[in-house]
């Protein structure tokens, strides 16, 4: 059986980052990291932006070049997955191969959530989650007119972005009233619809499909149509899901592990079981943004940190996460950036008008700022995170008002 003082499950950003940590903070012991692609860590939020576009080549969005892990004495066991998990012998099996650890850090992220109706397994309706998923869209784009994409949040609507730049039809479905709905206020939403749809993209919400159409040829099933619920059978030739995703916690809630929607974790990262921690987008922990709920986040920002918070852990450093989160979207030439969690707001601000393009929307919940959406407005996302950390009531009239900058906002 090969050992790991530290064995990494997961090659992502929370993967990266925790081996990345592990040698800049001096651990000398043996790293393993197991992946389930063949290639090495690199971003993935570019997959949906820059990447599928085309601005950028595949070795321009490795987190390090390959020759790093070598020189930092990580081991890459790469096109691998783990089956199972075993605490109290404290190893994890990967096909017919047991592999030993001192401590192990889960890093797996999650899988996407896929459609179950008739049609879905067609073999050119994708997601947008791995390198292999974008360079098979990639291999397409030239010979196709029609895309039909289902889901509303992020992931679809960064796609959108880029097909139409490519001079595609698009056909956006998202089942709710609104895209964004679940991350976003109003303003937000209805910006963005206008915004695509100013691009050419058939944006439809409350959109109800049934199920896809396949015609059967020599590759296999191949989407020709989307369904709809009312009856109305739209042409397409390509079928792109964003529909979110399932966390991969298989092997560790099998091993035992306190969760549910995700792996339960402590401020420290560590799971219910003994000498394991989970980072990123598979760990459930409880956020003081957004009043201590538990839940998962689902951001670069969230693996990194998490990673950072798990390997001081290791090293006997109680350091609890309490970043603040944060995320961005780049769509057509805008650039949208948000701080904080809205969750549970009670009242929005919009400074700016959105008709200009540069706007924000700031979240308050009891009058007190939780978070920020900031589009083409970087000092306010810089500035709004102060507000966001400190947790003060800001006067509301002062806040919408652009022309004066949120540092300078007074308490209400």
């Amino acid at each position: 059986m090969s050992y790991y003082d530290v064995l990494i499950v997961g090659a992502g950003h929370a993967g990266a980052q925790a081996a990345i940590s592990l040698r800049q903070l001096g651990f000398e012991g043996s790293v393993g990291m197991i992946g389930d692609e063949k290639d090495p860590p690199y971003e993935r939020p570019p997959l949906s932006k820059e990447y599928f576009a085309g601005d950028k080549s595949f070795d321009r969005i490795l987190i390090r070049p390959a020759a790093f892990w070598d020189e930092r004495k990580v081991d890459m066991l790469l096109g691998k997955r783990v089956k199972g998990v075993d605490p109290e012998g404290k190893f994890v099996t990967v096909g017919e191969e047991e592999i030993g650890y001192g401590k192990l850090i889960w890093c797996t992220g999650g899988s996407p959530r896929m459609l179950t109706c008739n049609g879905a397994d067609a073999h050119n309706v994708h997601a947008v989650r791995r390198r292999d998923d974008v360079d098979a869209m990639m291999a397409k784009i030239d010979s196709i007119t029609h895309v039909t994409i289902i889901g509303g949040g992020y992931i679809g609507l960064e796609a959108a972005a880029v097909l139409s730049k490519f001079g595609k039809k698009v056909v956006l479905l998202e089942a709710l009233d609104r895209v964004l709905a679940r991350v976003a206020g109003e303003e937000l939403s209805r910006f963005y619809e206008a915004e695509h749809r100013a691009h050419g993209v058939d944006l439809r919400t409350g959109a109800r499909m049934d199920c896809i159409e396949v015609h059967e040829g020599p590759n296999g099933n191949r989407a020709t149509a989307v369904l709809m619920a009312d009856g109305e059978r739209i042409e397409t030739d390509m079928v792109i899901v964003g529909i979110g995703i399932v966390p991969e916690t298989g092997p560790l809630i099998a091993a035992g592990a306190a969760g549910g929607n995700g792996v339960d974790v402590d401020e420290y990262c560590r799971t219910s079981l003994p000498d394991i921690y989970a980072v990123g987008d598979c760990a459930s922990h409880a956020n003081r943004f957004a009043g201590g709920a538990q839940m998962r986040v689902e951001s670069v920002q969230n693996a990194n940190d998490q990673a950072k918070t798990a390997v001081s852990h290791i090293l006997g450093k109680e350091e609890p996460y309490d970043a603040v989160p944060w995320f961005w979207s780049n769509q057509y030439d805008l650039k949208l950036q948000t701080v904080g969690l809205s969750t549970g707001f009670d009242q929005t601000v919009l400074r700016g008008d959105p008709a200009n393009r540069s706007f924000s929307v700031v979240y308050l919940k009891g009058g007190k700022v939780i978070a920020l959406d900031c589009v083409n407005a970087v000092k306010d996302y810089v500035q709004g995170r102060a507000h966001v950390l400190s947790g003060a009531a800001l006067d509301v009239a002062q806040l919408a008002d652009a022309s004066v900058p949120l540092k300078e906002v007074g308490l209400a």
